[in-house]
């Protein structure tokens, strides 16, 4: 199995294919959609592990894999950042994000703009032969961002099956807590990693700004 038949490229091909799912029943007004949007998320979470994991063990790893693979963890984003950017500006407390309130368009020019660039730029020296993979500190920010999506997906239904029940004890006011805390903190670890990673892609491969030349 070689080239995009492998398996770990077809497991990163089925991500990207649910990434418009995700987008769609994330914006959408039913609880069970937005509990089907946390668990699609998780699972495609989960599958960036995995065929990680099998390339490493089966020395499947690829040259198209390398530019797939950080093209699926990109879709992955856009398919939460810019849901969570209409959910938290359609008025209503309910729809605010904890501690960030309304998602401002600084964090998401920063993190959207980031990936933007390190698209272009990888897909740019790839037509000159040369295949950046993504780095250790894209990883974890990635995975930062992914926790911070995944702790909001679940947050909405959650908010709204507890105002529907009417909950406000002591487990309801400290599960509050703790996921809100969650998101904000995880947001604010991924935004000054996007950052960091952004100066880290640079520096790494400022070799390459003359390829072609």
């Amino acid at each position: 199995m070689v080239g995009i038949l492998n398996v770990p490229n077809l497991i990163t091909i089925g991500r990207i294919l649910v990434c418009p799912a995700i987008f769609a029943l994330a914006l959408a007004s039913s609880v069970e959609a937005r509990m089907l949007a946390f668990v699609l998320f998780v699972v495609a979470g989960l599958s960036d592990l995995w065929d990680g994991y099998l390339a490493r063990k089966h020395g499947w790893i690829t040259d198209v894999g390398k530019l797939l693979d950080p093209l699926a963890d990109k879709l992955l984003l856009l398919s939460t950042f810019i849901p969570f950017y209409l959910i938290s500006h359609r008025g209503g407390e309910e729809w605010l994000i904890p501690w960030w309130g309304m998602l401002p368009m600084g964090v998401m020019i920063v993190i959207l703009g980031r990936e933007l660039l390190v698209t272009l730029f990888r897909y740019w020296v790839a037509r000159r032969g040369v295949v950046i993979p993504a780095g250790a500190s894209g990883k974890y920010k990635a995975f930062m961002q992914n926790l911070f999506s995944g702790g909001l997906l679940l947050w909405y239904p959650l908010q709204e099956v507890a105002r529907v029940q009417g909950l406000s004890g002591f487990l309801y006011r400290s599960w509050m807590f703790v996921h809100s805390t969650w998101i904000g903190l995880t947001l604010l670890i991924a935004l000054i990693l996007t950052i960091y990673s952004m100066i880290d892609y640079i520096w790494s491969y400022r070799s390459l700004m003359g390829v072609g030349d």
